[in-house]
């Protein structure tokens, strides 16, 4: 563990993990619960983030407006949200407030009362969600995606379920899901911030040492076996074409990660990117493009994203293919490189000056790989990278078998005509 992060483990298995940071006036304050969407079987898909909704409706010591007007009456705020693997729930309050943040999130999570009238509620706002995400091509797109990466497992199912599934949810099936997953050894507390962490240690202590129980959350790996490309294609009256094309990537703690997040800055990450640059400002066919890269504790994905014109399908593929093609068979260039070491740095140092994204950054590294890096950590592993590493991780994961993509779009019959152009050789 770093020096300037400190972490202590209770007797039942909790963690906390705090940076202290002098000259702030705000601290952050998570409690993470490694559960999400990966964990949960298709019967009952949805259940962790229907869950996490409805702990904000009250709790053992918190009705559902004390809960908003205690945060947000000394100048707070308060969220929560629902991953593939984890469960946060999160606030950013002044640092004298730090002790309220505590109580109201831990009795939100430890004693949450999910009465009847709420979790009927509720259902129809997370079915009206899962509605308004099918009327958004821009995000739907993405489903279709997973549904081809990672077939018939939770990973490539959505966070929030099915309107099917959704509605099996019942109390009982709530309140045992919780006592299940929600277990000490499962819970991790991050807090950045004007804080003492001897006094933090002693309340979360208090709180949750009476918590025994034992269970550690575990999910299935991911079966990635694909031999071809694959296509979906759904036919939608859209003004444009949207466009998800992915590769299966690395997993969080994979050696080459930091060249996987240079390759996707050199390709789409910004406005300098290839992809931007040749698709858009050169050739004009598509408004939006860009590369996004996520990291699961087993695998991951790195995808291409955007926004077509109808009429330029078939050539704006085409030219994305060759872009990923050419970072296999080439070196980026000497500046490219410069830039994108540069450029991830430089974000990274931006957002751990942030109290509230370095919350999420320490939170979620202790509580998907129990560790945690500094910025010093991650500046010294990226002065190592080398272009060859990059054009490794593009040879590695830019092949042809492995393309998976999903189209949203008001061109009929044209699959076999798409397909027939994705080639990567």
């Amino acid at each position: 563990m770093n020096s300037i992060y400190k972490k202590k483990i209770l007797d039942n298995g909790l963690r906390v993990i705090a940076h202290p940071m002098t000259g702030m006036q705000s601290v952050a304050l998570g409690i993470w619960i490694k559960v999400g969407g990966r964990y949960e079987s298709a019967e009952f898909k949805g259940i962790t983030h229907f869950l996490e909704h409805l702990t904000f409706k009250g709790s053992k010591n918190y009705s559902c407006r004390r809960i908003k007007e205690s945060i947000e009456g000394v100048g707070g705020s308060l969220n929560g949200f629902t991953s593939e693997e984890l469960t946060c729930y999160l606030v950013k309050i002044p640092h004298s407030y730090l002790d309220l943040a505590l109580d109201v999130l831990s009795d939100m999570v430890i004693n949450p009362l999910l009465p009847q009238e709420e979790i009927d509620k509720e259902r129809t706002v997370i079915i009206e969600e899962i509605k308004m995400y099918k009327d958004l091509p821009q995000s739907y797109v993405y489903e279709l995606l997973e549904e081809l990466l990672w077939p018939k497992q939770p990973l490539g199912m959505p966070i929030a379920g099915s309107i099917d599934s959704v509605n099996k949810i019942k109390r009982e099936s709530l309140f045992s899901f919780k006592k299940r997953y929600y277990t000490p050894p499962n819970i991790i507390i991050s807090a950045a911030g004007l804080l003492d962490f001897d006094k933090l240690i002693d309340r979360v202590t208090a709180i949750f040492s009476v918590r025994k129980d034992k269970n550690i959350n575990t999910f299935s790996k991911v079966n990635e076996q694909q031999f071809k490309p694959q296509l979906k294609l759904l036919y939608k009256e859209t003004e444009q074409t949207h466009m998800a094309l992915g590769f299966h990537g690395f997993k969080r703690d994979h050696h080459l990660r930091h060249a996987l997040a240079l390759l996707h800055i050199v390709l789409g990450a910004n406005m300098s990117s290839r992809l931007f640059n040749e698709i858009r400002e050169k050739k004009g066919l598509a408004y939006e493009i860009g590369t996004q890269v996520k990291y699961f504790q087993d695998t991951g994905a790195f995808i291409v994203h955007a926004g077509i014109d109808n009429r330029k399908v078939k050539d704006a593929i085409k030219l994305i293919l060759k872009e990923l093609k050419k970072a296999k068979d080439k070196l980026v260039t000497t500046a490219e490189f410069k830039r994108a070491k540069d450029f991830y740095l430089g974000q990274l140092t931006l957002a751990l000056e942030d109290t509230f994204d370095h919350m999420l950054w320490i939170g979620e590294s202790t509580a998907t790989l129990d560790k945690v890096y500094s910025l010093k950590d991650i500046i010294n592993e990226v002065r190592k990278i080398k272009q060859q590493d990059i054009q490794q991780v593009a040879k590695y994961i830019f092949q042809e078998k492995k393309l998976n993509l999903a189209l949203i779009s008001p061109l009929k019959d044209t699959e076999q005509v798409i397909y027939d152009e994705l080639y990567l050789n």
